[in-house]
């Protein structure tokens, strides 16, 4: 109990400044449905998705542990049965921290294979240690690359974006009722992106997260954000726009040799800046800077080794 008290204060002092101050009773908690069997519920922490109908109930992420009962309330609420499943978008203890609960009420945890990897072992994250999660938070079900789950007459598309937001991200895709859940690849008039260089993300990997979801939405797609309200496919190509022109416009600075501070005092992200926002102009460019050097998606990585490779083997050849 010492250590489960100890993660709690951890996490909920390190994910943002208002959110340890919280009394949780005051929360609202929201819900809005967005096609037949599908809903977001919105709290402290980030926005939950829940799938339910004959087949049974599906939540995605389960915000801070305090919550975890009023999340159940707000799906039964909704006519819903308790969740069979529940997905982890990533796994920061806004969006995982009520798994304990949930697990222990029957609910089987799925999450991309290094978000076991990271809930299991405890890290640093915003400079603060986080203790490792009990094994009843983790997930009993990983994928690597992609899964889908055909449930409630629709296919859910569960998808990795490598080393974007963090380096476990799933990006979830309901075919049928043409709805995405972002997790925290997409803050939407809330912040600046967070980019968590320390569990393994990139600036590369997140607009190329955004791209992959850009491919699968369309006009009507609704777009359930990590944290902010429901968004539309040209929500996202505006956040998939400004990615693109703030990192393009640090790499080409950083590699005419000017310094972070340099690239900083020119406040490249400063129009975009998203008041009370808890990523500030200025880290959202050291985030930038401090990233990865080869942030390439894998294929594009793939391809130039192989060619390298060919190359190699040609030079071989004619030394030979």
């Amino acid at each position: 109990m010492m250590l489960r008290s100890l993660f709690l204060a951890v996490t909920l002092c390190s994910a943002a400044p208002a959110i340890a101050q919280n009394n949780w009773k005051e929360v609202a908690i929201e819900s809005e449905i967005l096609a037949p069997g599908i809903a977001m519920i919105s709290g402290a922490g980030g926005n939950v998705a829940v799938h339910y109908g004959t087949d049974g109930t599906l939540m995605v992420d389960s915000q801070f542990a305090p919550l975890a009962a009023r999340l159940m309330a707000a799906t039964e609420r909704l006519g819903a049965d308790p969740a069979k499943w529940l997905v982890n978008t990533h796994w920061h203890a806004d969006h995982t921290g009520g798994n304990e609960s949930f697990a222990m009420n029957g609910a089987v945890i799925i999450a991309q294979e290094k978000v076991r990897q990271r809930l299991g072992a405890g890290q640093m994250h915003r400079g603060k240690q986080v203790l490792p999660r009990p094994d009843e938070a983790l997930p009993r079900i990983t994928y690597s690359d992609a899964m889908t789950l055909r449930f409630n007459d629709d296919d859910l598309h569960i998808i990795h974006a490598p080393n974007a937001h963090t380096d476990g991200d799933s990006i979830l895709h309901w075919e049928r009722a043409n709805v995405l859940h972002m997790g925290d690849i997409f803050f939407h008039k809330t912040t600046l992106p967070f980019i968590d260089l320390e569990s393994g993300g990139s600036a590369r990997g997140l607009l190329a997260a955004v791209e992959k979801a850009l491919e699968r939405a369309d006009e009507g797609s609704r777009i359930i954000p990590g944290h902010g309200p429901l968004a539309t496919r040209a929500d996202l190509t505006a956040y998939r726009d400004m990615l693109a022109k703030v990192i393009g416009a640090v790499e080409e600075a950083k590699a005419a040799g000017r310094s972070l501070a340099e690239i900083q005092a020119d406040n490249p992200a400063a129009p975009y800046e998203v008041a009370d926002g808890f990523i500030s102009a200025d880290a959202f460019v050291a985030a930038i800077y401090n990233s990865s050097a080869d942030e390439r998606a894998p294929a594009d990585a793939a391809e130039e080794a192989e060619q390298v490779e060919e190359e190699a083997a040609e030079n071989g050849a004619s030394a030979a």
